[in-house]
Parts: structure tokens; C-alpha cells; sequence
């Protein structure tokens, strides 16, 4: 086994910076669905989703760049095209979201989709032995797990 400068197994870092750049990809769209929903927010709810969602947007940008930061730890290149991210995205996409449940679905879902990917890294990082990862991955997973849990409650659904 090869290790690199932080003391990981050259191949499992690899495929782990492969594993992050999908989920850059994600949280790539995730961001431009929330700046969507912010700007284009209508109803008497507002005020109120307005500000929700910019401080979403700005939590979202923030793990953007740690990611790709991440990425670029393991000895990796992070994605950085419209294009890559299309391709390797699969939080659904929204467009023209206007209505307050129909964004706070798009959350729900997108960060269902974000904790998918997240899981997998965990578990992946887990079996490598990278911390670094690990921690990151652990820490976005408890903060969005509490996100669904109060946007859920927004909707009136159950966990």
C-alpha cells in the first residue's frame, strides 16, 4: 500500500476525491436551487422564507468550498464546469419555484439526496482511515439531518 503526504492509502484517496466531487456536483445544484427559491420566493410567508433561504445559500456555499478544499487535500481536481456538475448531479433540479411548500420540498429532497452521497463518503472515509473526511462528512450529516427534520415539521410530515 502507497501512502501520500497526509498518511492515506494513495488509491482510497483517489476514489474518495471522486466520491466528494459528486457530491460537489450536488451541493453545486443544491446552492443554485436555494439562490433560485430565494430570489423568486412569493406569498405571505416572505419575509420569513426569504431570510430561511439566504442563510441556507450562504451555509451551502461554505460546504461548497470545504468540499472542493477536501478534494483537493486527497490530491484531487474538484469539478469546476456547469457542465461536470450537470452530468454527476442528481439532487433535482428547480426551476421557476415560486410557492412555499413547493421549495421547502426541494430542500426535503435535495438534502435527502445530499445525505445519500454523504452516508456513502462516510462510510468510505470510515474504512480508509481518513479522519479528515470523516469528520466533515459527519458534521454535514447532523446538521442536515436537523434541517429536514424542521423543514418536514414546516410541512406538517412526518421523519
Amino acid at each position: 500500500m502507497k501512502l501520500n503526504s497526509i498518511g492515506l492509502d494513495t488509491k482510497q484517496s483517489r476514489a474518495l476525491g471522486k466520491e466528494l466531487n459528486i457530491l460537489l456536483a450536488n451541493f453545486q445544484r443544491y446552492y443554485m436551487n436555494l439562490r433560485g427559491i430565494h430570489w423568486n420566493i412569493k406569498g405571505k410567508r416572505f419575509f420569513d422564507l426569504h431570510l430561511k433561504f439566504e442563510e441556507l445559500y450562504n451555509d451551502a456555499n461554505i460546504k461548497v468550498d470545504e468540499v472542493a478544499e477536501r478534494v483537493l487535500t486527497l490530491g484531487e481536481v474538484p469539478l469546476h464546469t456547469f457542465e461536470d456538475y450537470i452530468k454527476n448531479a442528481k439532487v433535482p433540479l428547480g426551476k421557476n419555484v415560486t410557492v412555499d411548500e413547493e421549495a421547502i420540498r426541494l430542500i426535503v429532497d435535495s438534502l435527502t439526496e445530499l445525505l445519500k452521497i454523504e452516508r456513502r463518503i462516510l462510510q468510505a472515509s470510515a474504512d480508509a482511515n481518513d479522519e479528515g473526511t470523516n469528520s466533515m462528512m459527519s458534521d454535514f450529516i447532523t446538521e442536515q439531518e436537523k434541517t429536514v427534520w424542521m423543514m418536514k415539521a414546516w410541512l406538517t410530515e412526518e421523519i
